[in-house]
């Protein structure tokens, strides 16, 4: 039975992750009926944001819990404003081209980003800090489930209660579900489907930094590839 749930838990972590990347893919394809191929990079980028950020709050002698809260702020905030900048330029001026243009602009952005990092870190894996310690109280329980993976758990199953909570009751996640069903109704009632479809961005692109964030300290690695390296 323990190994039976060491499998399961593990599997159930691992798709933790994946869901915290799909639910950026979904809203975006929701809304535009487009995927967004760049948000992968998103993902990788707020990876490297957590490390540089880990790195120089570690050294500037922050707390554990200080250093896990600021890291994952600073690469959520970079990784939406790097959203929030992709959906700008590669989506916002072919919004009403034929469906390929944009599409090729996605991968095109996708591409750029990649190389950006790769070029501005390295090709190599760098090692990345253990943000998430071991829990006494948990020590038990351990060998089955690790402090990461359930840090892990715990953060995806708050952070899919909170977007539920934001698109079924808040103006904005209501002006998300009605620009999804008809944009050119939505318009015509007077909600501003630019500013939606920017928001859908920064969200999707917050919940992959926290992906990358969670998976980068879970793996204790990281490098430019690492969205396809933990899918494979």
């Amino acid at each position: 039975m323990e190994y039976f749930l060491e499998l399961f838990l593990g599997g159930l972590t691992r798709g933790s992750i994946y869901a915290l990347i799909a639910l950026g893919y979904t809203m975006v394809y929701g809304i535009i009926e487009l995927i967004n191929f760049a948000h992968g990079e998103i993902y990788m980028i707020g990876a490297f944001t957590g490390l540089i950020a880990a790195t120089i709050l570690t050294v500037s002698g922050f707390d554990q819990l200080s250093i896990i809260i600021l890291t994952t702020l600073l690469a959520v905030i970079y990784s939406s404003a790097y959203g929030f900048t992709v959906e700008k330029i590669a989506y916002k001026p072919l919004r009403h081209a034929p469906r390929l243009s944009p599409l090729i602009s996605a991968i095109g952005m996708s591409i750029f980003l990649q190389n950006y990092v790769l070029l501005a870190q390295t090709s190599d894996f760098l090692p990345f800090p253990a943000l998430i310690p071991d829990f006494e109280f948990w020590e038990p329980y351990s060998h089955i489930l690790n402090a990461s993976e359930l840090v892990i758990l715990l953060t995806t199953t708050i952070m899919m209660i909170a977007l539920t909570l934001i698109i079924k009751f808040t103006r904005i996640g209501k002006a998300m579900r009605a620009t999804a069903q008809d944009r050119a109704m939505a318009m015509l009632v007077g909600v501003n489907v630019n500013r939606v479809i920017s928001m859908t961005f920064v969200i999707g692109s917050a919940l992959a930094a926290v992906g990358g964030v969670l998976i980068a300290s879970h793996i204790g690695q990281i490098n430019f590839y690492i969205l396809f390296i933990y899918v494979m």
